[in-house]
């Protein structure tokens, strides 16, 4: 009867044992499912990071549900987004409470702010050596005999009656600036020679009424003659702005007049050529351009000439 009896005692003790068993094998197995869990449920925001406020607790719940023998330490999680540039990694070693951020490099674009002003400087440039080009061009024809000038036989005899007064009014001043230095020494010695007949006068009595007389001459002399020296420096102060200022400021605006023609003239010859060349798709674009610049200069030129006219008058009225 004794080696058929069941020992209550002895189940009790094998069915825990076996209950152990499969718990440690559903623990084991929820181990390696759970950090795949965990990691499904990170969420990431639209530009591929890690939410702030979930990351110290998927942290926790990761360390805890490792398995034995693998750290923290031997994890990465790298989350990507699909429209970020950005790379968000939680890497070795403890943990440190954050994410480091890896920025790809990427294509440097100039902002318009940088890129105009150099744009603009050199698009200067460029105008100015082609606008160079053509006038030196022009000069060289006009000196060779090839190219055409235009010409306003007016206007050039004046200017060139301008010139040549302005030569006149240049010796007049030169001729008058040394009257007045001349002018200036014999009024100065003629003081000083009045000085001494007075002094004569007083210790030789018996020619003291001649040397009183003349060193009252003298004297008068030297007056009069400090009345005519402040003539003449009135006379070559105004002389002088008229040749220094009036006619060098009209000179002036004659050099700008014939610049301006010298560009009108470039500007017109490329138009003429064009016009004489064939006109295709690719030759209309550069003559309709071409005539836009002449029209430019023609007007600038325009506006010079009557500019030089209108001083001209005026310093002929200076001079009537």
């Amino acid at each position: 009867m004794s080696g058929h009896s069941n020992d209550p005692t002895a189940v009790d003790e094998s069915h825990p044992a076996a209950e152990e068993v499969r718990s440690d094998s559903e623990e084991f197995a929820m181990a390696q499912e759970s950090p795949k869990n965990s990691a499904a449920e990170i969420p990431v925001t639209s530009n591929g990071e890690l939410e702030d406020s979930r990351e110290r607790s998927f942290n926790r719940d990761l360390k805890h549900s490792l398995p034995v023998g693998l750290g923290l330490s031997e994890t990465q999680i790298t989350s990507h987004g699909f429209d970020s540039t950005k790379e968000g990694v939680i890497e070795a070693g403890p943990f440190q409470g954050g994410v480091r951020m890896q920025q790809k490099s990427g294509p440097v674009v100039l902002a318009d702010e940088v890129k105009n002003p150099a744009m603009e400087k050199l698009e200067l440039v460029r105008k100015w050596s082609l606008n160079t080009y053509k006038c030196t061009r022009q000069i060289i024809s006009e000196k060779l005999g090839r190219g055409s000038r235009t010409v306003d036989l007016e206007l050039e005899a004046q200017i060139d009656i301008l010139r040549d007064n302005k030569k006149k009014y240049e010796n007049i001043l030169r001729l008058a600036q040394t009257l007045s230095t001349q002018l200036y020494q014999m009024v100065n010695t003629q003081r000083q020679l009045g000085d001494a007949f007075a002094d004569l006068s007083l210790k030789s009595l018996e020619l003291h009424e001649e040397f009183g007389y003349n060193a009252d001459t003298q004297k008068l002399l030297a007056k009069n003659g400090d009345t005519l020296l402040g003539a003449i420096n009135f006379f070559i102060a105004s002389v002088n702005t008229l040749v220094n200022k009036t006619i060098e400021d009209t000179l002036m605006t004659v050099k700008q007049y014939e610049s301006a023609r010298i560009e009108y003239d470039a500007y017109r010859t490329d138009l003429e050529e064009l016009n004489l060349g064939p006109r295709d798709a690719n030759t209309l674009p550069k003559i309709e351009q071409s005539q836009q610049l002449f029209q430019v200069h023609k007007e600038k030129y325009d506006k010079m000439r009557n500019d030089v006219s209108i001083q001209i008058e005026i310093f002929g009225g200076k001079q009537g």
